[in-house]
């Protein structure tokens, strides 16, 4: 195919110039060279393409009917390698990231964001769901990229940690002001986990579960727990007063600083979560994703 696909070019290059000199020049090829390719190509056609003439070559009908579809099919090439050029250039492509909607608000979309400023004619198409999705997605080859909390083991997906994470317990100064009137004055402090309004994400996310995991190892059972299913009500939630809401710290950053919420201490250590780009190990990593993880290596948080 290869052969007669160089054929085809030689046949091409002559017909357009219509001189076997000027195709030569043209195409880097002696003249002997030209004129032996057009006779095999005639030869396994079974037909005379060009006649000989003073000027030149002159396409016989049987050659023009051949030259209107190699024509054709050698303009679409060049169109497509025009194409590309501009792709390449513009650095044009696209990117499908799988990603839980509270890890897309407050992680993905501040670096997408610079990214495309960077490299606006990449298209980001996002898929929310579960990490356990996410995952599943991933493995199957219909996600291209995932942001999700590390998981324990996974061989089959390559990780580039992005962000760690803290869990922590927050309420405003007056919800607890209000919580420690219910005590005794002989108790140093409230428990927080006895009485309190206790809010948390529902028990399918893995906030929750890891959360769960650690009042359960050491042996500590809230009795009131109010389950919002986003981590956005969450905070909001706690802002108004409703309670005391299981978060992750980086994400109610502004509260914590600006005095609007106050952190909790808590009688044990809850280890910090990694955050993590990832893509199966196999993937082909297209132009678009090698920028994309480049860029997320040069702005690690």
């Amino acid at each position: 195919m290869e052969q007669t696909l160089s054929l085809y070019k030689i046949f091409n290059t002559v017909a357009k110039t219509g001189n076997i000199s000027h195709a030569g020049k043209e195409l880097y090829i002696s003249q002997p060279a030209i004129s032996k390719s057009i006779s095999h190509l005639e030869e396994a056609l079974g037909t005379i393409l060009f006649i000989r003439t003073s000027r030149g070559v002159k396409l016989t009908p049987e050659g023009k009917l051949l030259y209107e579809h190699t024509k054709s099919a050698f303009d679409m090439i060049s169109q497509g390698e025009e194409q590309l050029k501009k792709m390449q250039d513009l650095g044009v492509g696209e990117i499908h990231i799988g990603v839980t909607t509270t890890l897309c608000k407050f992680l993905l979309l501040p670096i997408l964001k610079e990214f495309l400023h960077e490299y606006p004619h990449i298209k980001i198409n996002i898929e929310c769901q579960s990490t356990a999705d996410t995952i599943s997605l991933l493995e199957s080859g219909q996600l291209d990229l995932g942001l999700i909390i590390m998981p324990h083991s996974n061989p089959t997906l390559e990780f580039y940690p992005y962000i760690e994470i803290e869990d922590i317990f927050v309420c405003t100064k007056q919800y607890l002001k209000n919580l420690k009137k219910r005590y005794p004055a002989d108790e140093k402090k409230p428990d927080i986990f006895r009485d309190a309004n206790l809010m948390m994400l529902g028990k399918s996310n893995v906030t929750r579960q890891h959360l769960d995991h650690y009042l359960s190892t050491f042996d500590i059972e809230a009795n009131a727990v109010l389950e919002v299913t986003d981590m956005d009500l969450l905070i909001d939630f706690a802002k108004i007063g409703m309670g005391i809401a299981g978060v992750v710290k980086e994400f109610v950053k502004k509260e914590l600083e600006s005095g609007e919420l106050i952190e909790l201490p808590i009688p044990f250590s809850i280890p910090k979560r990694t955050v993590v780009f990832t893509h199966h190990k196999s993937i082909i990593k297209s132009n678009a994703l090698e920028n994309f993880l480049d860029f997320v290596k040069q702005n690690l948080l």
